[in-house]
């Protein structure tokens, strides 16, 4: 759940989002990060906390997530009770990053807990243990989620929204997204570009055929079976076409553009 970053990850800007986030983090305001699935919101926060030098906290939210969950909780242990921060307790000792992924997946009374943190009070109650606990000057909160997946009981309300800077991600250009597959696979120039043009038709079929489109991850994954040895063909089925869909219609239909686009 938690990383100290020693390695720069590789992470190419598509605008000013690094500029945007050192101004937040310096002036302790609080980030939102929208965009779909797979497009590099959560390598720029890894990237990001590498570069500003501060530990990272990423917890991936879900239905089931509690507030202690975030906050910390009593244990039993060698005949005794003692308190153990959560996650989000933790960076606001240390002056860490905390990343909440997909935070509207999370329950609303679980949400709640971060509203202190994100005014101009930076503290966290912890009424369990009744601290009152004033987060370091270095500590930061970004939450992300993918409006795509939005349901009118998942949104989040426009009064926490309003609580964040807020920077909005879209899949890469495709120049772009080719550099940034060269970079992370060392795969050819020629494989990289063909490869971001299998993406591009398959997103042109997203509110068509499919729910969700060919992410810039997927293409990375798909991009390094190939550049170890698996065929292209094999390596867009396995990486690009399978997680896409369920339905062997669908599947059929787009390996017909795989083997068009690779000249099969």
């Amino acid at each position: 759940m938690s990383s100290t970053n020693t390695l720069t990850p590789f992470y190419l800007p598509f605008g000013n989002e690094i500029n945007l986030f050192e101004y937040a983090y310096h002036y302790q305001l609080p980030v939102l990060i929208k965009g779909p699935t797979g497009c590099g919101k959560t390598r720029f926060v890894s990237y990001m906390a590498a570069k500003l030098g501060r530990p990272l906290y990423t917890v991936a939210c879900h239905d089931d997530l509690t507030a202690a969950d975030l906050v910390g909780r009593h244990l039993i242990g060698h005949g005794a009770t003692y308190w153990q921060d959560g996650p989000l307790t933790r960076a606001v000792r240390e002056g860490a990053i905390c990343y909440l992924d997909e935070v509207v997946e999370a329950r609303k009374d679980t949400t709640v807990v971060l509203h202190p943190l994100t005014d101009d009070r930076r503290i966290l109650p912890i009424e369990r243990t009744g601290e009152n606990l004033t987060a370091s000057p270095e500590f930061m909160l970004v939450v992300s989620y993918n409006p795509g997946y939005q349901h009118v009981f998942k949104g989040m309300k426009p009064s926490t929204r309003q609580r964040f800077v807020a920077m909005r991600f879209q899949y890469p250009s495709s120049k772009l997204e080719q550099e940034i597959i060269i970079g992370e696979t060392g795969i050819a120039r020629e494989q990289a570009q063909r490869l971001v043009n299998l993406a591009n038709a398959l997103r042109a079929l997203k509110g068509y055929d499919l729910e969700e489109a060919a992410s810039t991850r997927l293409l990375v994954y798909a991009a390094t079976l190939i550049h170890n040895g698996l065929s292209t063909v094999e390596a867009c089925r396995a990486a690009l076409v399978e997680p896409l869909s369920d339905d062997d219609e669908t599947i059929n239909a787009l390996m017909e553009v795989v083997n068009a686009t690779f000249g099969s």
